[in-house]
């Protein structure tokens, strides 16, 4: 059971700060603004339902498709590595958020069903989080157990971010810009250690090769 848990907590951790539920509740909150209660709920179970999918596919398939262009683990994990160290810059200096929520606004005025495109991709599977979850199930491709621990963090992950969409707008009117500003800014601190870490390891895997 320990051992799970300690594969459990750095997935969930490493999904939930890429994926950042609270950071995409006011983005969602502004896509759904002034739309009715029925189609609010729609866009979010599947949005979230979308991303579920998308992520699940990288999960299970993202190794052989890695094969097929000749792609190592060891250049995957800096690879991602940096990406996320990348994320976590944008996530420190605010920079993240604004950026996504432009992206959201221009594709607004387009698209009227929005679960797709861009709240299932690429908001809650963007290039982080497919990465992420290639390097998560990769790190433990010699047993099922342990990637189903994975899966299990993904899922919880989410789970809270369909409850943040569901509840968009008392969630930013609850942490309001300030704990939420703040909340970025050590979450983005804690993922720039994660991807530090990815990036080690995948240089002392290309090592030993």
């Amino acid at each position: 059971m320990d051992a799970y848990i300690a594969i459990f907590i750095p997935s969930f951790i490493t999904l939930f700060v890429i994926i950042d539920p609270v950071g995409l509740a006011p983005i969602f909150g502004g896509l759904i603004e002034g739309t009715t209660k029925h189609h609010q709920r729609v866009m979010a179970v599947k949005g979230a339902f979308v991303g579920l999918c998308i992520l699940l596919f990288f999960a299970f398939v993202g190794k052989p498709f890695l094969n097929a262009l000749g792609i190592s683990l060891a250049a995957l994990r800096i690879a991602g590595g940096i990406m996320l160290f990348m994320i976590a810059l944008e996530m420190v200096f605010e920079r993240r958020t604004g950026r996504k929520q432009v992206a959201a606004e221009k594709i607004e005025d387009v698209f009227e069903d929005i679960s797709v495109f861009p709240v299932g991709i690429p908001l809650i599977a963007g290039p982080g989080a497919i990465a992420s979850i290639i390097l998560l199930m990769t790190s433990h491709e010699n047993n099922f157990e342990a990637q189903l621990v994975v899966i299990a963090a993904l899922l919880a992950v989410l789970i809270i971010t369909l409850v943040v969409f569901l509840l968009a707008t008392r969630v930013v009117g609850l942490i309001g810009e300030t704990v939420s500003a703040v909340l970025t800014r050590v979450l983005g601190v804690i993922l720039a250690a994660l991807a530090s870490q990815f990036i080690l390891d995948g240089i002392r895997v290309g090592l030993l090769r």
